[in-house]
C-alpha cells in the first residue's frame, strides 16, 4: 500500500513539473495561415519546435533557482541561468507572442495611441515596416526582429540572435517585445527556401495590430519594464566580476587570484552592501540587506584571515570563498 501512495506522488509531482510552462494553443488551424504561412510550416513550427522549447524548458528548471519562477522572471535573471535555460526559455516566450500577433482575419490598423507613438518615432508607419525588415534581413543566421517599448517607454526597433530577447539581461538593447518576427530558417524554408525577404513581407498581411496595440498600452505599464529600469545595480555587478575572478580561480588550484584581490573583494561588498537595492517590495529588499550583510561580513573575515597570516592554507581560503560565493548567490536567488 505504501509502495502504491509514492508511486501516486511520484505521478502527482511528474504531472505537475511538466505543466511549469505549456504549449500555447493557436487561435486559428495551421491552414488558415496559408498563403501566408503554409500549413505544414505551422504544424512543424509550432507542434515541434515550439514544443520542444516548453519540454526542455520545463527539464532545465527543475531543481534550479528558476523553478517555479514565471517566464518574465527567467528572462530578467537569465545571465545568472544555464545556456539550457536561456535558449528555451527565450525560444518559449518568443514563439508565444508571435503566435499571439498572427492571424489571417484582419484588416486591422494599429490603434490611435499606437499609431501615434509610431509617427513620433518613425515618421509614419511605412518607416517603421522599412526598419523592421531591415532589422530582420540584416539578422545573420538565426534570430528575430523586435518592436519593443524601452526603458524610456519610446518605441524602438532592434534585433536579437537565436533565441534571446530584449526582456534578457544579456541583451544590450532592453525592453518590453510588443511585435516580434522569427527569422529562423525553419519559420520559412518549406515554402520561401532561402528569400527570407518573401516571408518577411508576407508576415505584414497576417499581423494582428490590435493585439499588437494592445501589447504597447500594456507594455507602458508592465512591471517588466519597472524591473529592466532598475536592473543596472553597478556594485553588484562590481562585486560579482572580482567573485567571479578569484573564486573560479581558486577552484582550479590557482589562489593568485585572491591573494592579490581579497582587499578588493571586501571593499566591493561594503560598497555593495552600502548601495541602493533595486527592488520592488520591502519584503524583498529586507531579505536581501541580511544576506549582503553576512556577505560583507564573510569577506572582511577572508581579508582578515589572509592579511594576518603569512602563510596561509589553500583549503581555509576556498571554504572561506566558498562561503562567500554562497551568500553572493543568495543575494543573485532574492532578486528571482
Amino acid at each position: 500500500m505504501k509502495y502504491v501512495i509514492v508511486l501516486l506522488l511520484s505521478s502527482i509531482q511528474i504531472v505537475l513539473f511538466a505543466q511549469q510552462f505549456s504549449l500555447p494553443n493557436l487561435k486559428f488551424t495551421y491552414a488558415e495561415y496559408e498563403p501566408f504561412i503554409d500549413m505544414k510550416t505551422m504544424e512543424i513550427h509550432h507542434s515541434k519546435h515550439h514544443q520542444g522549447y516548453v519540454t526542455n524548458l520545463n527539464k532545465a528548471v527543475a531543481g534550479s533557482p528558476f523553478e517555479n519562477k514565471s517566464i518574465s522572471k527567467v528572462l530578467l535573471n537569465v545571465s545568472n541561468a544555464s545556456d539550457a535555460i536561456r535558449n528555451n526559455a527565450g525560444g518559449h516566450y518568443n514563439h508565444t507572442l508571435f503566435w499571439e500577433i498572427l492571424t489571417p482575419k484582419t484588416s486591422s490598423q494599429p490603434s490611435e495611441l499606437l499609431l501615434k507613438s509610431i509617427e513620433e518615432t518613425f515618421g509614419k508607419l511605412d518607416s517603421l515596416k522599412t526598419k523592421l525588415n531591415q532589422a530582420a534581413m540584416s539578422r545573420f543566421g538565426s534570430g528575430w526582429a523586435w518592436l519593443i517599448v524601452n526603458e524610456e517607454g519610446k518605441l524602438q526597433v532592434t534585433s536579437t540572435g537565436n533565441q534571446d530577447n530584449p526582456i534578457m539581461d544579456v541583451v544590450a538593447e532592453r525592453g518590453v517585445p510588443i511585435l516580434g518576427i522569427d527569422v529562423w530558417e525553419h519559420a520559412y524554408y518549406l515554402k520561401h527556401q532561402n528569400k527570407r525577404n518573401d516571408y518577411i513581407y508576407a508576415i505584414w498581411s497576417i499581423l494582428d495590430w490590435g493585439v499588437i496595440s494592445q501589447k504597447y498600452e500594456d507594455a507602458l505599464k508592465d512591471t517588466v519594464l519597472i524591473s529592466i529600469k532598475s536592473d543596472n545595480w553597478p556594485e553588484l555587478k562590481a562585486f560579482h566580476k572580482v567573485m567571479s575572478n578569484t573564486f573560479h580561480a581558486a577552484e582550479k588550484k590557482d589562489f593568485t587570484q585572491i591573494m592579490d584581490r581579497h582587499q578588493e573583494l571586501m571593499i566591493k561588498a561594503f560598497l555593495l552592501k552600502n548601495s541602493e537595492i533595486p527592488v520592488l517590495t520591502i519584503d524583498e529588499r529586507v531579505l536581501i540587506v541580511k544576506s549582503l550583510e553576512k556577505l560583507e561580513k564573510q569577506s572582511m573575515e577572508l581579508n582578515s584571515f589572509i592579511s594576518a597570516n603569512k602563510k596561509v592554507t589553500n583549503g581555509v581560503i576556498m571554504k572561506k570563498l566558498t562561503a562567500i560565493h554562497a551568500s553572493f548567490h543568495e543575494v543573485i536567488n532574492r532578486l528571482l
